[in-house]
């Protein structure tokens, strides 16, 4: 096809998709004068969420940052506690584990699902068998294997706290992702499927530790007619704006799962002739929300990538690509794209920490491969060869189709 003519407005990976009931809700706050984080909103989006999410109860919070530390903090982890924890995913997933003063160990990932291993998981307890907190995410929107974690946290009479920040809608088995764990969180970040512009929250069905959770998230005040304070709190409760955002989005949310599984069936029969696979899952068991629309390109296919930590370079070469290619020229477009995660082992702030694959214990081995020819570091090897695509659902397919095009000639 020829270089493309660069869009004139920019193709974003996810944005807010606003529908005009969030700028009437908040229009009622500013009217009432309901602008901090007291108020009724915050409540009603629990009850509708936590209802939504197999009848749990709920805390809205700032950040799914927060509610995943609050989830760390119920689960009792302490100065010196190893957790287990998703190595693909943002960072958010384990520095609240850090916070508390504890330690994450990684498990790798699997090719199946781009999520946690439950072979590496089942591993990792064989190695250290007093590690009581599982912590796992549910990357990009689609379901982990999280019954089979699930099983294998109750064998070991581990706690497990479900990272659904990119799942929302998504379900596993008939059932909503975010609803698994002993804790769980969802995120309205603003790139989420469902946005307050900020915000998380963290569901439960354990009432008095949701009650914990609200009364850390006020400061842990006391009910005292002053300002009594008798444990640690913090300043995380979620505030009656982002509360109405929210409340205006989440009719939509089955509307916009709709529209990111066209972008993904589209990308999937636009690329079926190209040595790439689409993030994957198994149509039997999960249906994501298909958030991000992801792609791997095939080993035989994969041109050579150097990074350090900052950059990125790569070799031409017939009929090859790589993502810093694909990203380069979706850059050039005016579209947003972005690489894979970079595995927590990868990181340079967790670089020590204990990293688990299906071999055994290991460290950061950005190209191992065993005899066979299959990675030893799966998260590696996905962060290697994989990108996101542009996945916002304002998106046209006449924009997708150009997307698609300018793909294909990185392989030419």
């Amino acid at each position: 096809m020829g270089i493309q003519t660069p869009f004139k407005h920019k193709i974003w990976l996810s944005s807010p998709t606003m529908h005009g009931e969030e700028m009437q809700y908040i229009k009622e706050a500013y009217d009432t004068n309901w602008m901090s984080t007291v108020g009724e909103n915050p409540n009603t989006i629990e009850k509708t969420i936590g209802t939504d999410l197999g009848n749990q109860h709920a805390v809205a919070l700032s950040a799914g940052t927060a509610a995943i530390h609050m989830a760390v903090k119920l689960a009792g982890v302490k100065q010196g506690d190893k957790v287990f924890c998703s190595d693909m995913t943002f960072a958010a997933t384990v520095n609240p584990v850090v916070y508390e003063g504890g330690m994450p160990v990684f498990i790798d990932t699997e090719h199946d699902t781009w999520k946690m291993d439950p072979i590496a998981l089942e591993n990792a307890f064989q190695i250290y068998p007093d590690i009581k907190v599982v912590v796992v995410a549910h990357l990009y929107g689609v379901p982990a294997k999280i019954d089979e974690i699930k099983a294998i946290c109750d064998k070991h009479k581990a706690i497990l706290i479900e990272d659904a920040a990119e799942s929302l809608g998504a379900t596993y088995k008939g059932k909503p992702t975010g609803s698994f764990g002993d804790y769980n969180i969802i995120s309205f970040n603003g790139n989420k499927i469902i946005t307050g512009s900020s915000g998380g929250m963290l569901l439960t069905k354990d009432l008095v530790a949701a009650d914990k959770v609200h009364k850390w998230s006020i400061k842990s005040r006391e009910a005292a007619p002053w300002y009594q304070h008798e444990e640690l709190g913090y300043n995380y409760r979620m505030s009656n704006i982002i509360a109405w955002v929210v409340r205006g989005q989440y009719p939509h949310l089955h509307e916009h799962i709709a529209q990111k599984k066209a972008i993904y069936d589209r990308y999937q029969e636009g690329f079926k002739d190209l040595p790439v696979i689409m993030n994957p899952f198994s149509q039997a068991d999960a249906e994501p929300n298909y958030w991000l629309s992801c792609m791997l390109i095939h080993p035989e296919a994969m041109g050579k990538q150097v990074r350090d930590e900052h950059q990125s370079l790569s070799l031409n070469e017939p009929e090859k690509s790589t993502p810093t290619q694909i990203l380069e020229a979706l850059t050039q477009l005016n579209s947003e794209g972005r690489p894979i995660w970079k595995p927590m082992h990868l990181q340079p702030i967790y670089r020590m920490n204990p990293f688990i694959t299906r071999q055994g214990e290991g460290h950061a081995q950005t190209n191992a491969y065993i005899d066979e020819g299959k990675p030893l570091d799966v998260g590696a090897d996905l962060f290697n060869r994989g990108l996101c695509l542009p996945s916002d659902n304002k998106m046209t397919e006449e924009e997708q189709a150009i997307i698609m095009d300018t793909v294909k000639d990185c392989f030419n």
